[in-house]
This record gives C-alpha cells, structure tokens and sequence, in this order.
C-alpha cells in the first residue's frame, strides 16, 4: 500500500445487504439447475444458436417487445417490453447480454443485466453446461447474480429469479418438441 492510498473496511451491515449510504449494497447470491432433455446435447446446444428456436423459449413478458440476437462470442442479446402491473404503472423491462465463451455442443457462458424501468436490478454470471446422458442431455444452468436494486419486496427477489429460470427450462423442452423436462436445485453454494 503506497503513503497515498486508503484502505477501507466494510461494515459488517454492507456484508449483510445493508448500506449505510443511500446506495443499497449488492446481494450475491448462486444457484444450480440440473435439468434432463430428451435430445441429443447438439439438438439443445442449436436451442441457444438459432434465433427462431430461441425465441419460442427465451421471451420477457409483456407488450410492445423488441428482440436481437447474436450468438457470437462477444455478441449478445437484447430484449424490452413493457409489463402490465395490476394496480400499478406498467413496467419497462430490458434485458441485454454479452457471450464469454461458447463451445459447440457442451457449454456457453455469458453475462447479463436486468433492468425494470432503466434500473440495473441484477447483474449475473450464467454457465450452461450440457453432458450426453444415456436418454438425451443433463444440462446443468448455474447462475451467479449480483442483485443490484431490490424491489419493493427484496426477500422475493432471488426465489422469482430461479423460478423463472426453471420455468424457461420448461419452455426450451417445449421448444425441442419435449414434455416439461425434469428439474433439481442443487441448492446455493
């Protein structure tokens, strides 16, 4: 540490998720979705390459949607739409992700952010891995989130994103012209 240099010690409160300044401190948070398909890892590994393919499975919910897609390392996605809330003002969901590192047929990384009305709520790390299995693919789905802003009910926030992680499982079996596949949470790490 040079003469000039301050070195700083968290709060135990900013390890906990709380902040003392009015930026809330991120939450991290991982989970693990082990889920089997009936299909050969290639025929799942092109359910990620092929726009049309994806777009029966990948979708955020609401109106006014916009979508591009480019599977490409260093390529990405991006996705709006406007949600209605009961009750409430709509919301403007966005969705935009960067491809780290993709090998044909095992595993795809990337990176993205979640925004609901221009507001970072989440940032994460996901790895998708897919093993030949005897019947058809184990694909494991690991994600490691950042929650950036919560919401107005925080304690939901990392339960509703490992649903709907599952649910887009469900719908990639649908779209591979598959029954629901079979899930497990391994649980946090």
């Amino acid at each position: 540490m040079t003469a000039d240099a301050v070195e700083t010690i968290a709060p135990d409160a900013a390890v906990e998720g709380k902040s003392s300044g009015s930026v809330p401190a991120a939450r991290h948070e991982t989970f693990t979705v082990d889920h089997h398909l009936a299909a050969p890892p290639s025929a799942v590994f092109e359910a990620f390459a092929d726009t049309p393919v994806r777009r029966r499975w990948f979708k955020l919910p609401g109106r006014h949607v916009s979508y591009h897609h480019d599977f490409t390392v260093n390529g990405g996605e991006t996705a709006s739409s406007v949600f209605a809330v009961p009750g409430a003002a709509p919301e403007r969901l966005a969705y935009a992700s960067r491809y780290l590192d993709i090998r044909p047929g095992s595993r795809i990384v990337y990176a993205y952010t979640a925004r609901v009305d221009d507001v970072p709520r989440w940032a994460s790390l996901v790895t998708v891995e897919l093993q030949a299995h005897l019947d058809g693919t184990q694909l494991r789905w690991t994600e490691q989130a950042a929650f950036l802003a919560p919401s107005a009910e925080p304690e939901h926030d990392f339960p509703h994103l490992r649903g709907a992680t599952r649910l887009r499982l469900n719908g990639l079996a649908a779209a591979l012209g598959q029954p629901q596949g079979s899930s497990t949470t391994p649980g946090r790490m």
